[in-house]
């Protein structure tokens, strides 16, 4: 045990249980954690994460081929710039998930807070249950690249606001100030929205036959991970939702001069 000061510094825990690289994290600082769980993954594919304590920025930059299995709470920035990694955790997430991440999968099986998928560019997160605000934030898409979140509870404010392209899903019901600003993608609700509250420039309507096929996928991929959890799968037909997109190209030109 290294000491700073006169107070004692813990250390991360690694350790082979079960063929597996297991990393104890307790109450370390995320710096030393973080470099733990980097060198972990040098050297396995696979790496559990244990007693995981609020620590930052675990599975950064992480790529294509590496997986990270966390049980306890990871802090804020989880995932950020992930460029193709794999993430599954065990509990609830806090702030940023996903912060500008550029591919991947990240499943949580518990809530997640705020701005998760900030300027998200590809990948996937599947949220068990609810979410904080500006979840989806900037989100982004370019050709066949386009990023997903499903929500499988209730959204706080400001979901999707400023989204440029992807997809969210969302089960439960909209905090206020949905879809503020945006001006590409689309955002499926369960729960249509009363006419007041369709923000100027966007369109709520019924799903078509391809926005089923969307569903179908994205919902079934949450049935995979959560329906043992939730007492049974959802309906994963997309029947009764209702898909809430920009009315065109440049729905807010008119606030704008020539």
């Amino acid at each position: 045990m290294a000491e700073f000061g006169n107070l004692p510094t813990i250390e991360p825990v690694v350790e082979k249980l079960d063929g597996k690289t297991v990393v104890t994290l307790g109450t370390v600082h995320f710096t030393e954690g973080n470099a733990a769980v980097r060198a972990a993954l040098e050297d396995a594919d696979v790496v559990e994460l244990r007693e995981t304590f609020a620590q930052r920025y675990l599975g950064c930059g992480m790529p294509a081929g590496k997986r990270l299995e966390i049980h306890g709470v990871p802090g804020n920035d989880m995932a950020c710039y992930m460029d193709g990694g794999e993430i599954e955790v065990f509990g609830n997430a806090q702030d940023q998930v996903a912060n500008t991440m550029n591919d991947g999968d990240i499943v949580i099986h518990g809530r997640v807070g705020d701005a998760a998928g900030y300027g998200m560019r590809g990948g996937r997160i599947l949220v068990r249950d609810g979410c904080g605000w500006r979840v989806g934030i900037h989100m982004k898409q370019y050709g066949d690249k386009a990023p997903a979140i499903v929500i499988g509870g209730d959204a706080g404010s400001f979901l999707g606001e400023y989204m440029a392209g992807g997809v969210i899903v969302l089960m439960g019901t909209a905090g206020p100030y949905l879809a503020t600003g945006m001006h590409g993608g689309v955002i499926y609700l369960k729960h249509v929205l009363d006419e007041r509250d369709i923000p100027a420039g966007l369109v709520q309507e019924p799903v078509d036959e391809h926005d089923c096929r969307v569903l179908a996928r994205l919902l079934g991929e949450y049935n995979e991970k959560f329906a043992e959890e939730i007492g049974g799968p959802v309906d994963a037909t997309g029947e009764g939702f209702f898909r809430l997109r920009p009315a065109n190209s440049r729905p807010y030109a008119s606030m704008y001069a020539n």
